[in-house]
């Protein structure tokens, strides 16, 4: 009997033993959720470092209860994403920032899953900034901004608000001041400007992938080679510099720059450098067969996404919605004066007052989304920089653009 009772007595003892155990574990448990470590990388432009570290520590803070965040900032511009991401997409970023070309084929590359929020995404952002993210019917980025285009930066010290609508007006005013107009012809992405409204075209094939470029035409009212001779006459001026986005900041705060054509990004630093007479606007016409042919430009967005191959999926998606909701949109803007995709941004009246977003919305009427492939870049380029140079080679002007062309077009 005794042997009995003290058996019962066991299995009581060990029935509790184990509750007691079960609830230790699930309370560990429960604690290890807490104590999660959640390491994320994050690309992004060198400009945008003070920005989003401050967009990291709020987040930090918002979830602080649900893990321990360690996120490694890196340097990495929105041009040159795609070919960095896809050389190792596991050794890639978690979150990356990039310009809205690059998604279809990071997309077709599987580096970007759907966005599960979709609906909402949708509902709060622009619809342009919305085609913009997407592929097809799909949408597989986060939009941030809406303005990734470029306008007429000028001093209004030295311009008219009609002196400013002919660049050709505008070089010889430089000139005559010893100061200068800049515009950068080494990125194919700037020199679009002079042939987009010429009826001389350039886009991608059905495919996705190759170019059609009709930009050495030899008929209709404008050719190839009047574009071309109209980018030499404005090259040949002491007035105009080709220089990079760099050098025409650096030129402006030092004073040798009057007038550029650039982007949003650039706003908060002229406006400083320039004060009471800075100025924004769409972009002029040029000098162009004995007719003014209004400049076009290319447009589009800057996104975030989302590396499918992140070991922390979840977290990585709070993390762009983070950076490119409402609230981070505003900060962009008033930190970097970059335009908002979301719409109750956009229509802040401190977004609206803004010169720079005003000029980019008047270009955006002589501005076509960006949709080139691969091949597009390094024969424009090539090109612009012999225009610079005032065609140094002496190779004749067609030539150097059914050259152009071939490389455009090459498949």
């Amino acid at each position: 009997m005794k042997k009995k009772w003290f058996c019962l007595f066991l299995a009581i003892g060990s029935i509790f033993l184990l509750n007691g155990c079960g609830k230790e574990k699930a309370k560990e448990e429960q604690e290890g959720m807490s104590d999660q470590i959640v390491e994320l990388t994050v690309w992004g432009g060198e400009e945008d470092e003070e920005l989003l570290q401050e967009l990291f520590a709020s987040f930090q803070s918002h979830y602080a209860d649900q893990a321990d965040f360690r996120i490694t900032y890196q340097v990495q511009s929105e041009s040159g994403c795609k070919d960095a991401l896809l050389g190792d997409l596991e050794a890639g970023a978690d979150v990356f920032a990039f310009a809205d070309d690059q998604v279809a084929p990071l997309a077709a590359a599987g580096a970007l899953d759907p966005i599960e929020d979709e609906e909402e995404i949708r509902a709060a952002n622009l619809p342009a900034s919305v085609e913009a993210a997407s592929v097809g019917s799909t949408l597989y980025a986060y939009p941030l901004t809406a303005d990734n285009g470029y306008f007429l930066y000028y001093n209004k010290a030295y311009f008219s608000e009609e002196e400013i609508q002919s660049l050709n007006q505008m070089v010889e005013i430089a000139a005559r001041e010893g100061k200068f107009l800049t515009m950068d012809w080494s990125s194919a992405w700037y020199v679009y400007a002079f042939f987009g409204n010429t009826g001389l075209e350039v886009g991608l094939n059905e495919d996705g992938l190759t170019n059609y470029c009709t930009w050495n035409g030899t008929e209709g009212q404008i050719q190839g080679v009047d574009v071309a001779q109209g980018m030499l006459d404005i090259a040949a001026s002491p007035g105009f510099l080709n220089c990079t986005d760099e050098g025409f900041l650096a030129g402006v705060k030092d004073g040798s720059v009057i007038a550029g054509i650039s982007g949003v990004w650039n706003a908060v630093a002229v406006e400083e450098a320039w004060g009471g007479q800075f100025g924004a606007a769409k972009l002029p016409a040029y000098n162009c067969r004995g007719k003014q042919v209004q400049m076009a430009s290319f447009s589009g967005c800057k996104l975030i996404g989302v590396n499918a191959y992140s070991e922390h999926p979840e977290w990585a998606a709070r993390l762009a919605e983070w950076i490119s909701n409402e609230s981070g949109q505003m900060l962009r803007f008033e930190k970097r004066g970059q335009g908002p995709s979301n719409i109750r941004a956009a229509g802040s009246e401190g977004v609206q007052k803004s010169p720079a977003i005003k000029a980019l919305l008047e270009q955006s009427e002589f501005s076509q989304l960006q949709r080139v492939g691969g091949k597009f870049w390094d024969p424009v380029s090539l090109f612009a920089g012999s225009m610079a140079q005032g065609n140094p080679s002496g190779v004749s002007l067609q030539e150097q653009l059914d050259r152009l062309v071939e490389g455009v077009t090459a498949r």
